[in-house]
């Protein structure tokens, strides 16, 4: 059986570190700072009956002596196992905090204070890398935990179909930011609040009583009717495309009550379509 290899790449600050080691909670044999070139030379001196099926590799810009040669180490790792490439990024200001907050210097950085000279370095020097990306994940709007959850959602299942598309829906408050890296995108606040109704404020979406509420409303079950024809709709066509991700987005004001059931509800009713279905609650 070939090995499934996932690469962790991008900006530093990004969280790489994170999203390495839920790899590696995730069942997955993990390297840092492995050389692209060197990868294909490490994945055939495995054991040819070893119980390594799973390898994550973290790739950063210390490998700079490399990245001439990447392009051409990724496609022949492509076209001998299947490999997956997740590009990582932030805005500026939040890798800007980040650094300051740990107090580490940037791998560019030569003592300077000022680090968003390097992070532009960095974008250009790793652009080449992010167009080769199967993924890619801005981690602006999350915290440590929240990113672990996410990677250990889309790489943790032992059932996962080689070809399926990996479909996440993920239920966010538009209070604490969009997520970047959704595909499709709705906004539910136009259904009665749950937090307005004092026994239901401190429950959550995924809780009957909130659920009983929010479903029992018109406009709610309108919604879910139209939402499911239009994925209904879509998700074929994203499938005969080819694509190997899809993350749609549900979102109301604090991402605690109505969006959470919404997400729940059209998970559970996309079952007949051939795709890995996972449910994230980003702000729950």
């Amino acid at each position: 059986m070939k090995p499934t290899i996932v690469i962790i790449t991008g900006l530093s600050g990004s969280g790489k570190t994170v999203a390495l080691r839920a790899l590696e909670d995730s069942g997955f044999f993990c390297v840092d700072n492995l050389p692209v070139t060197l990868i294909n030379l490490f994945v055939s001196r495995l054991p040819k009956k070893g119980n390594i099926t799973k390898i994550g590799v973290g790739i950063d810009i210390r490998e700079q002596a490399f990245l001439s040669s990447m392009n051409s180490a990724l496609r022949l790792l492509k076209k001998k196992y299947r490999t997956e490439i997740v590009f990582l990024k932030a805005e500026k200001g939040v890798l800007v905090r980040r650094f300051k907050e740990t107090r580490r210097p940037h791998p560019l950085s030569s003592g300077s204070n000022d680090i968003d000279p390097v992070i532009e370095k960095e974008k250009d020097m790793l652009q080449p890398l992010k167009k080769e990306a199967d993924r890619i994940i801005d981690t602006s709007s999350y915290t440590p935990h929240q990113l672990r959850h996410l990677i250990t959602t889309l790489y943790s299942s032992n059932t996962r179909k080689s070809n399926a598309m990996s479909l996440t829906f993920m239920s966010f408050g538009y209070k604490f930011g969009v997520p970047q890296n959704v595909d499709l995108l709705f906004d539910v606040r136009f259904i009665p609040n749950p937090n307005f109704v004092p026994e239901l404020k401190e429950l959550r979406g995924i809780d009957p009583p909130v659920k009983k509420f929010i479903f029992e409303k018109p406009q709610t079950k309108e919604f879910i009717k139209r939402l499911k024809g239009l994925l209904d709709f879509l998700i074929p066509l994203y499938i005969k495309e080819g694509k190997a991700y899809l993350t749609v987005g549900i979102g109301c004001t604090g991402g605690r009550h109505r969006s959470p059931a919404i997400t729940e509800k059209i998970a559970a009713l996309i079952k007949k379509h051939p795709v890995e279905i996972s449910a994230i609650h980003r702000d729950l």
